[in-house]
């Protein structure tokens, strides 16, 4: 930690005075990235009020914090991308033109850090020494934000000196200022390479390198250079002879994905290992034997606490034992915490979100549905010994998954990439009337990166088309459903470790070890190729949680079209035609009863 700067760098010393004189802080300090640095910002909040100490024996090196109550969650709705043209941002994303979204910004940061510090946080994406790895400088009023970027991403000197003297880095300007509701904004302008952020200090609109780096911008970066930056997991399987393979999945909100990113395989499956490269990200290149390579390009998880424990995922619940920081989760005047879905019941008495008193039997929740946890991914006892490793894995799967109670199978192959790519184009959830801002039904989002896609969706669309001119043994694809429901509204599926067995299908197949049952809409497992030895499962489900009913993929089919007709004239043919034959076949198959 300095005050002066630790560079020579001359274009990053001349944007950080520009920044300087625009926000006016009464200092600036420079991190370093050491653990003495750490204990002294982390001192400094504690001092601030910023952070909460926990019970130190039961928690050690972990802390609390209250956000603003009015600032508790991304806000896609105030997320923009700053384009010359609203068509090169696209349909699915809100646009402003480049300088009117400097001059609007420009005027709520002016002075906004007076009387406080000016953070520095100079960090990588990616391990230090790989050829996937973007730096950045993130610029911030909040020794929170820098406190969890420390965790998230490789921080400090090592980020310096891969920039070297002249290199190039993402210019990220974040400020809580008044943290107001109607001062807030999230712009991203891809062609400066750079990311102003006011008004918040949630996770996903102030930790820079996550979201707003490592997918909106990440993704032009890796349309102009021939790469993915994509909004998945990244899981090493090792089965009981030593062979190691990996997958990249992608799943939307609530769909499970750090569970399986994590997940622990059934007694049955006993010698199997299965390990955690990354939670949420993938950057993925074209790279030895011609296969796709991914990388996981942060250091750290930032997951969602409710709903995580030692059922569901007891790595994560190790993975935040120590040196972890809670946010808006409930806690006991003790320093202990608790949330919803916790493997106890609530205590008699607790402190919530908001900082009130809370007592058992509440109709308020104590802690907030989008409370977080940020853990060093090196707590996690399952890590991948790949995770630093600079050339990345070799990804023999891609797999995407939503939430449906019926028509998506547990799961199906594509028959080729275009068919994939169309699978995951296509892919969704459904949502409920309760859901806030959204329609009953289907809502599309493609890859489940819909609120991350940092130009014209379309375009994304053909980018992904175009990569398999670039890849000479590209993965297989994969699309599960771990959410189908029988007569009675009850999910047929157990989920969790359970996800094991499909998986191990999916990876025979990836190697071509087994055969499959070809269906109008895809490939799925023959009964006797998944193991539902000691899975509690009836043969009649098991048979339903497979089915493939043509009557209800013709409605999917039919329903695509609302989401082609707002993704417009940029929709690939490749993906528009394969609807159309789809769903032709259908019709004829369905004819012919």
């Amino acid at each position: 930690m300095a005050t002066t700067a630790p560079t020579t760098h001359a274009a990053l010393l001349r944007w950080v005075d520009e920044t300087a004189k625009l926000t006016k802080p009464d200092r600036i300090v420079w991190l370093d990235g050491s653990e003495a640095e750490r204990k002294r910002l982390t001192e400094e909040a504690v001092a601030a009020k910023v952070l909460i100490p926990l019970d130190q024996k039961k928690w050690p090196g972990c802390y609390y914090h209250h956000s603003n109550p009015n600032d508790v969650a991304r806000v896609e709705h105030l997320t923009v991308i700053c384009t010359p043209t609203r068509e090169e941002a696209g349909p699915t994303n809100n646009w402003m033109a480049p300088a009117d979204a400097y001059a609007k910004l420009g005027a709520i940061y002016d002075g906004c850090m007076k009387g406080r510090t000016m953070y520095v946080v100079p960090y990588i994406m990616g391990p230090p020494t790989s050829p996937f790895s973007k730096v950045g400088i993130e610029v911030t009023d909040s020794v929170y934000v820098a406190l969890n970027m420390i965790i998230m991403a490789r921080v400090g000197t090592v980020a310096l000196e891969r920039l070297g003297q002249d290199g190039e880095f993402n210019k990220g300007l974040h400020a809580v200022a008044d943290c107001s509701p109607d001062r807030r904004w999230i712009c991203h302008f891809p062609q400066d390479n750079t990311i102003w952020s006011v008004g918040s200090g949630y996770g996903g609109n102030a930790l820079l390198g996550k979201k707003c780096l490592a997918l909106r911008i990440g993704s032009y970066l890796a349309k102009n250079e021939g790469w993915l930056a994509e909004h998945m997991l990244i899981l090493e399987a090792e089965s009981p002879t030593g062979e190691v393979s990996y997958v990249a999945a992608a799943f939307p909100s609530a769909c499970g994905k750090t569970n399986f990113a994590m997940m622990i395989p059934p007694k049955t499956f006993d010698g199997w290992k299965i390990r955690t490269v990354g939670d949420d990200i993938a950057w993925m290149r074209v790279g030895e034997n011609g296969q796709l390579w991914a990388v996981n390009p942060e250091n750290g998880y930032f997951g969602v606490a409710p709903g995580t424990n030692r059922k569901t995922n007891p790595n994560a619940m190790d993975s935040v034992r120590k040196d972890s920081l809670f946010t808006n989760v409930a806690r006991t005047a003790g320093g202990d915490i608790w949330w919803e879905g916790w493997d106890t019941e609530a205590p008699a008495e607790l402190i919530d979100w908001k900082g009130a008193a809370w007592k058992k039997g509440s109709t308020e929740k104590a802690a907030h549905p989008n409370s977080r946890f940020t853990a060093p991914a090196s707590n996690n006892p399952a890590i991948s010994s790949k995770v630093n490793d600079p050339a990345g894995v070799p990804i023999s799967a891609i797999i995407f998954g939503g939430r449906r109670s019926t028509t998506v199978p547990l799961v199906l192959e594509a028959f080729n990439w275009t068919h994939g790519v169309f699978m995951g184009a296509t892919m969704g959830s459904e949502t409920t009337a309760a859901a806030v801002g959204l329609k009953e039904g289907v809502r599309r989002d493609p890859m489940a990166m819909l609120p991350f896609i940092g130009y014209d969706a379309g375009t994304y669309l053909q980018h992904w088309l175009d990569m398999q001119g670039r890849i000479p043994n590209p993965p297989k694809v994969y699309m599960v459903n771990w959410f189908r429901k029988d007569g009675n509204g009850k999910f047929m599926w157990p989920g969790y470790g359970d996800n094991m067995r499909v998986l191990k299908w999916i990876l025979d197949r990836a190697h071509g070890r087994v055969t499959a049952k070809e269906t109008l809409v895809g490939n799925v497992p023959r009964p006797e190729d998944i193991n539902l030895s000691g899975v509690d499962l009836t043969p009649e489900a098991a048979r339903k949680v497979m089915d493939v009913d043509l009557a209800e993929w013709e409605t999917e089919l039919e329903s695509q079209q609302e989401w082609f007709e707002k993704l417009g004239k940029t929709l690939p043919r490749p993906i528009a035609l394969q609807r159309d034959i789809l769903l032709e076949r259908v019709r004829s198959a369905r004819k012919q009863g």
